[in-house]
Parts: structure tokens; sequence; C-alpha cells
């Protein structure tokens, strides 16, 4: 948070892949102006070739990508800008790390139903995940806790209706007072 300005706030854009969320956060971008990060974009090059390879990652291959997302939060958070960020943030231990000292971080958890997102990573282009690794991310996935900062909202629908019910989850929860165009644009 900048010392002498308004709190910031980061929104992490959490799921598995094929859940939305890179749509959401575009949308999120869109009606707020932050800023953007796309998580991918973050791993080292052995991960992605190891993805790309159909094999999961461990905690061991995560813990270096994740803590350059939490660089990245940390720098913009005391530069005093919001943002958007996507993460697939599947533990508990991970989101810890993202906002271990960065009060900044509310959790925009895109879900839906395992059918669909699998219909979706087997109709993407252009990405280095194959559709073989989902079901170890559905597994390694933990929803949510009641005590960290967020909320889960399906991303079945069009993702100007998932970003307006996120962002009025947020107000709810951080009072940002959006304007309505914000929210609903």
């Amino acid at each position: 948070m900048a010392a002498d300005g308004p709190p910031t706030t980061t929104i992490v854009v959490m799921g598995v892949s094929g859940s939305g969320k890179s749509t959401v956060a575009a949308t999120l971008v869109d009606r707020l102006g932050w800023e953007f990060a796309e998580g991918d974009d973050f791993h080292p090059p052995a991960n992605v070739e190891k993805m790309r390879a159909g094999h999961p990652l461990d905690d061991e291959d995560r813990w270096p990508w994740l803590r350059s997302l939490a660089d990245w939060i940390g720098s913009h958070e005391r530069a005093g800008r919001s943002v958007v960020v996507t993460c697939s943030a599947l533990k508990r231990s991970y989101r810890d790390l993202l906002r271990d000292g960065h009060p900044s971080v509310w959790f925009a958890h895109v879900t839906a139903d395992p059918e669909l997102i699998r219909e979706r990573v087997e109709h993407r282009t252009g990405h280095y995940m194959p559709p073989s690794l989902l079901d170890s991310q559905l597994a390694t996935l933990e929803p949510l806790a009641d005590d960290e900062p967020g909320a889960a909202i399906s991303g079945a629908g069009s993702p100007p209706s998932v970003a307006t019910e996120l962002l009025a989850a947020l107000d709810d929860e951080r009072g940002l007072h959006l304007s309505a165009q914000e929210a609903s644009s």
C-alpha cells in the first residue's frame, strides 16, 4: 500500500486452467482500467516445457513462480497501484505466499463444472497446458476458506456477468464503492 495514498487492491483471478480466469480478468481490466499481468507469463521456461510435455508441476516447480508473482504484487502495492493478475492459486499455501505482507490481495475464484472446463480446455488453441493436466489441477484445488479474502463465483455465465458478480463481492467485502460503470459495464 502506498504510504500516503489510498489503499490498493490486487485482484488475483484464480482457478483451474480453463475456468475462465484470463477472460474474466480481461473484462475486469477493461472496466477498472487497472494494470494486468497474466500469471502464466511468470513461469520459467522449464515449467512451461514440463507442462507442454504433459507433466504436472509439483510444489518445487511452483514456489519460484509464486514468489515472482508475489514480488510483482508487492512492487505495485508499494507504488500505490491497483492491479489484476491471473494465477491458478490452487492451494491455500500458494495463496498464503501471494498475500504474505500484501494486504491488497483479494482472490476472485472463478469456478465451473468440470465438464464445462474440460470442454473449454479441449477447444482452446495457443496454450501450452494440455487437457490431460486438468485432472491433476482439479485434484489439487483447495477452495477458498472462509478466512481468506475473496469470493468464489461461477464462471459458467458470460464474462461480463461474472465480472459484475466478482466486483459486487469485492465491493461488499472491501467497500470500494465502485461506480455503476465499473461494476456493470
